[in-house]
């Protein structure tokens, strides 16, 4: 069973958009996350399991799976990541291997037009 997790923004300026959307919009900030000299932050309505991830451009420039970053990237979550990617490759859906970026096991997989999801635990 896979749900969503997350909507991954890819932004210039991660302060000033955790500031937007804290103090202009409402939400709270969930969750923070150091990578190398950038963080990474959660925000979302405190009474809803729901966020947006704010994640600096500067931490895509290897970009692993050649991600469209002017477009938000949907994060998925799986209680079995080899069975969820097992179903999706069944379905005719192209997924990638599972592996760990950041520190987090995960895989990706890809839609007709060629846009990436990614599958976390």
């Amino acid at each position: 069973m896979m749900r969503v997790r997350y909507v991954v923004l890819y932004v210039t300026d991660v302060d000033a958009c955790r500031r937007f959307w804290v103090e202009q919009v409402g939400m709270v900030e969930k969750d923070r996350k150091e990578v190398g000299d950038f963080s990474i932050v959660q925000v979302g309505f405190a009474d809803q399991p729901f966020a947006f991830e704010l994640v600096p451009l500067a931490v895509m420039a290897d970009n692993p799976y050649g991600l469209d970053l002017a477009t938000p990237s949907l994060a998925l979550q799986a209680d079995d990541l080899e069975s969820a990617r097992a179903r999706l490759i069944e379905r005719g859906v192209t997924a990638m291997e599972i592996g760990e970026h950041s520190g987090v096991r995960s895989f990706a997989f890809s839609d007709p037009e060629g846009r990436w999801f990614a599958v976390t635990h």
